[in-house]
């Protein structure tokens, strides 16, 4: 979390072997009572985290119960909660462990840049492609370097770790910031101390996603780390391989809830140490690069063992370098990455949408669209720009509509893919619903808000709004277009058909 161990330590030149004894910084400690405490309510929060969570409008309905008791966890915990430390202060010492293990620094330095915070702009003008990072697998946190840690022996014996690398990774990442003298130390005091992730939002900011889907899955996001929380709680304390766990008797939730976070905004895929299965790994420096629009721009060389940094696009000395994080809806950038790219050109709305099992054609309909490789009930997206309606989206609504005598026509076809096509439509009677549908679904939804678009657009050109408000009216504003966006493409639709039939008509 940024914090620096007041035992220092020298650079080493390698991640620690298997088994090798490491040196922990002796943390402050909760009183026998406070534990008991603790250790209660973490029963009380396995058990209704463990609970299936209700679907529909239901879903939300144990969020305050879960927030709550983590709350009461948190109150206690407080006491043992190390305060932050300056980041700045702690870049040389992190620039000086990347120069001693090889990483050329020289085309970029950290900078702050006002609002996206720290990351990285060019020392020099470079050109498009122009190679700018190489960072060595021996410098990142990876599922194998966890595997070959302290950590190892729990991992082999627990099925959570084995199967969510992710979380793996986490864990990892905690044992290590513990460790006094960790290889990754300089690393690891200069990663944000909190994040902007749903995590951290009070159950009273979160209602400013009152409309949004992103409400849900930020919940379900909570409900699912409370409850990894409680379980590794658990399990520290019981299970014999976490004995010598640096983190067994001082495993906080606002330490968790930090290194979940950190791993989720800033994790990547790199190939295995076999180069064949890829794992998670935590990139240092690299990891400081903002997103954009963009292509991707990085790659790992498997012959050299390093991670690759091209840049993305042409710079001039002191431009800010971006790279391209991946086509993400903003939404998906808020609860996982704890952002809003208001240019984004990937965002996307979803959409729950499923066939009714007391429709009486359910199963061919299922039967039709799993030949397209589609759910009959899943979240399909609706994409911001002119057209909102991807394939996937159209075929599932002209299989909805779909009546006896139409659904029949198409089964009796070998090949469906015209479903996907915008320009291929089934008959004006099915074509007709699909429209309708979507123009009365999207009406729905923007109404679900309780803000318009230009309510949104005032409020967010106050000044002093907090990020995560500001965050949060730009995440809406999207998502609300999108709609208006698709309120608009139907209309179009509609009136095509309309012409169309006209001179058929004729």
């Amino acid at each position: 979390m940024g914090r620096k161990s007041k035992r220092g330590g020298g650079v080493k030149t390698g991640p620690p072997v298997k088994g090798e004894e490491k040196e922990t910084d002796v943390p402050p400690t909760l009183s026998k009572s406070a534990k008991r405490e603790v250790t209660e309510l973490v029963t009380q929060l396995l058990e209704i985290c463990s609970k299936p969570p209700a679907s529909g409008a239901k879903e939300l309905e144990d969020y305050p119960e879960i927030h709550g008791l983590v709350e009461k966890i948190r109150k206690i915990q407080s006491s043992v909660n190390s305060p932050p430390q300056n980041r700045e202060e702690l870049f040389p010492a992190f620039l000086e462990w990347l120069h001693k293990n090889g990483v050329d620094t020289s085309a970029v330095e950290i900078a702050s840049f006002p609002g996206f915070g720290y990351g990285l702009k060019t020392t020099k003008d470079i050109k498009e492609a122009d190679l700018l990072l190489k960072i060595p697998r021996k410098l990142m946190l990876t599922v194998d370097s966890a595997k070959m840690s302290v950590l190892g022996e729990l991992i082999s014996e627990d099925k959570i770790l084995q199967v969510m690398p992710n979380v793996t990774l986490a864990m990892h990442l905690l044992i290590e910031f513990k460790v006094a003298d960790s290889f990754w130390k300089p690393y690891l005091a200069i990663l944000p101390h909190t994040y902007n992730t749903p995590l951290y939002l009070t159950p009273e900011e979160l209602q400013h996603l009152k409309g949004s889907p992103t409400l849900g899955n930020s919940i379900t996001q909570y409900r699912s780390i409370a409850r990894q929380y409680a379980y590794f709680y658990r399990l520290l304390q019981k299970h014999p391989a976490a004995a010598k766990l640096p983190i067994k008797d001082n495993f906080t939730f606002d330490d968790y809830r930090w290194a979940v976070s950190t791993v989720m905004t800033r994790q990547n895929l790199i190939p295995g140490k076999d180069g064949e299965k890829q794992t998670f790994g935590l990139i240092p420096l690299w990891d400081m690069c903002n997103h954009s629009n963009g292509i991707y721009t990085s790659d790992f060389d498997i012959e050299n063992d390093c991670s690759l940094c091209y840049a993305q696009q042409d710079c001039s000395a002191g431009d800010q370098l971006f790279m391209f994080y991946g086509p993400r809806s903003n939404g998906e950038f808020f609860v996982h990455n704890g952002f809003v790219y208001a240019e984004n050109d990937h965002d996307r709305l979803s959409l729950k949408l499923g066939i009714s099992k007391g429709d009486p054609l359910f199963e061919a309909k299922s039967e039709l669209l799993a030949k397209l490789n589609l759910s009959a009930s899943r979240s399909y997206f609706l994409h911001c720009g002119d057209y909102p309606v991807d394939g996937e989206l159209l075929a599932f609504l002209r299989v909805f509509c779909m009546d006896e005598d139409t659904l029949r026509a198409e089964e009796k076809k070998e090949n469906h893919e015209n479903l996907m096509e915008l320009e291929t439509p089934l008959s004006q009677d099915n074509e007709e619903k699909v429209w309708n549908f979507l123009e009365t679904r999207a009406a729905l939804l923007l109404k679900s808000y309780p803000s318009t678009v230009q309510e949104d657009e005032i409020q967010l050109m106050q000044t002093d709004l907090p990020t995560t408000l500001q965050m949060m009216l730009k995440l809406r504003i999207g998502e609300k277009r999108i709609l208006q966006q698709t309120a608009s493409f139907t209309s179009q639709r509609k009136h095509m058909m309309k012409e169309r039939s006209g001179q058929i008509n004729s």
